[in-house]
């Protein structure tokens, strides 16, 4: 069982968690059962942590709920079955995720290999306003950013959101989303 599944098993016996410093504070209508108390014990150090937000402003409960908020969209709204939707929901947190922690290079050298403009590979700039710049040449960005996307990937999975089976890995190519 890992934090993630405790965490959503206390919020669905009604139990509200907080972090307040290094605590963890638990608020009920009722006493909650004894063993899922012993698992937020044993479990402390990680719920704390997915409940602490991140650099990028969210905590892994709130990654978990964009993921089922886009999951449910998905699935309820586009029609799409639960394995595809989970599927597209988990390429909208890699996109997000992308986003929120954005690197940014100064002007006139490519952050994968520290080179310059060069004649025949210039660095051409990746982002947009007001988040700021990568510069890259053309040749370093598949590679670069193969490595977010990985990056990514791995981040989310230590919060508990993990690829289906067999996930596409083409971010909207041939008709996916």
């Amino acid at each position: 069982m890992s934090a993630a599944e405790i965490l959503r098993e206390a919020r669905s016996a009604g139990i509200d968690l907080r972090v307040e410093g290094d605590d963890l504070a638990l608020h009920a209508q009722a006493p909650p059962p004894a063993d899922l108390l012993q698992r937020l014990v044993r479990y402390k150090p990680e719920i704390v942590a997915l409940l602490r937000p991140g650099r990028d402003g969210w905590s892994a409960e709130d990654w978990q709920v964009y993921f089922d908020e886009r999951a449910g969209i998905a699935e309820f709204d586009g029609g799409l079955p639960r394995r595809e939707a989970e599927a597209r929901a988990f390429e909208c947190c890699l996109v997000e995720w992308l986003n929120r922690t954005f690197e940014r290079s100064p002007p006139g050298q490519c952050l994968a290999c520290g080179g310059g403009d060069h004649a025949h590979d210039v660095l051409v700039p990746h982002g947009i306003e007001p988040t700021g710049h990568v510069w890259l040449h053309s040749r370093c960005w598949p590679d670069w950013y193969a490595g977010q996307k990985a990056d990514a990937a791995e981040a989310l999975k230590d919060m508990g959101i993990v690829p289906p089976a067999k996930f596409p890995d083409d971010f909207g190519k041939n008709g996916s989303a």
